[in-house]
């Protein structure tokens, strides 16, 4: 094909013979490297189509842009070897293109790798834990393996400028200055960047688990390099950085299971008789959609001044579950009370005095005046003068 482009630009003029021959050799190979991209993939769509799982298809459909100008390029290259003047041409750039195309490749294919596992770890199942352990542990990793094609593909690019690789070797010789300097400067992202590291294979949290911290109950929703997303209850988001989870306290209520216990307190009369109660809630517990049938119990916690601590201690599957349940149990107990047993409900007592207890008792301004004789001084003595 490059004999019949040379015998076909024979005779033009000289100064435009290699630059015409340069172009049409260069058009000729990016048009057969398309083509033969586009029969590749596809026959590798049709596989990927044809097989039940979406992983395949993933893989195709990120791969296939970055590869179609590899493609390009190695049309390219196959055509500068016949032609000198495209292969000067090519050289002249090949140290920018090369390292960026190979750069863009290893990203997709760890993109698409990524994105494949996370399809096959189904979080949507009542026993996610495995499943979110392995999507927190492909997304950092597949955050720090991104920074660190990036940085190589950018070392890459600037080592074929003659001036910056004769720059870089210079400094290499002041290298231990320069990394004092930079790690000051740095430290706080460093940091960050290390401790997300770190979370990735301690694992105090995964993408997805419940937590409370600073006060706020939520859901984590994405786990970064060097912060945290956290989805609160109410559509906000918490974006806390990463080393917050490995120096601070927080809760995590499905670290090992989603599986929590919770408690209702009711605050009853003196006189209220537990039994009635204690047989209404087993009945209410045991019928209701959101117990999950573990724990059940109720007693009486604490005696006050004006009333009875009785707490209603149940379980559910999960934290929004039981957060349901115990509104609903609490509701469906108060209703009850209400209804069948109002004398139960709390009550504030008054002491009421007869007329004739009142008359026996000293007067304000005797007790006043007492007061004053005696200095104001409290004792054993002072105390019968009043009596």
């Amino acid at each position: 094909m490059i004999d019949f482009i040379e015998r076909y630009v024979t005779g033009l003029p000289g100064w435009a013979e290699r630059p015409l021959l340069a172009i049409l050799a260069a058009v000729l190979g990016v048009v057969i490297a398309v083509a033969a991209h586009a029969l590749l993939f596809r026959i590798l769509n049709r596989i990927a189509r044809s097989s039940a799982s979406d992983a395949d298809d993933i893989v195709v459909n990120r791969l296939q842009r970055p590869t179609r100008w590899a493609f390009v390029s190695l049309g390219i290259i196959l055509a500068a070897r016949e032609t000198p003047v495209l292969e000067a041409i090519w050289l002249r750039f090949a140290g920018f293109i090369m390292p960026l195309l190979t750069g863009w490749i290893a990203i997709t294919i760890l993109q698409a790798f990524v994105e494949a596992m996370i399809v096959r770890a189904d979080i949507s199942i009542e026993n996610n834990r495995n499943a979110r352990r392995r999507r927190t542990r492909l997304s950092i990793f597949a955050r720090i393996g991104t920074f660190l094609i990036v940085f190589l593909t950018i070392a890459g690019m600037l080592a074929s400028i003659p001036g910056v690789r004769e720059v870089g070797v210079t400094l290499m010789a002041s290298a231990g200055v320069a990394a004092l300097a930079v790690g000051a400067a740095a430290q706080p992202a460093l940091k960050a960047l290390i401790a997300g590291f770190q979370m990735a294979m301690t694992e105090p949290i995964s993408i997805d688990d419940v937590v409370i911290i600073d006060g706020e109950w939520g859901r984590i929703e994405d786990i970064r390099t060097t912060y945290v997303v956290i989805r609160v209850w109410d559509d906000r988001r918490l974006v806390v950085p990463s080393n917050r989870f490995l120096e601070d306290t927080f809760q995590n209520w499905t670290k090992t299971s989603s599986e929590l216990l919770g408690t209702v307190f009711l605050y009853l009369d003196h006189g209220a008789e537990i039994g009635p109660i204690r047989e209404e809630y087993t009945r209410q517990i045991t019928s209701h959609r959101l117990w999950d049938r573990r724990a059940q119990i109720l007693q009486v916690t604490d005696c006050r001044d004006q009333t009875l601590e009785v707490r209603l201690l149940m379980s559910a599957r999960d934290g929004p579950i039981l957060f349901d349940l115990r509104c609903e149990i609490r509701e469906g107990m108060m209703d009850w009370i209400r209804r069948e047993m109002p004398e139960a409900l709390a009550r504030r007592r008054h002491m009421q005095v007869t007329p004739m207890e009142l008359a026996a008792a000293p007067s304000m301004a005797e007790a006043l005046a007492v007061s004053a004789s005696t200095g104001g001084r409290s004792g054993p003595g002072n105390m019968s003068a009043v009596n």
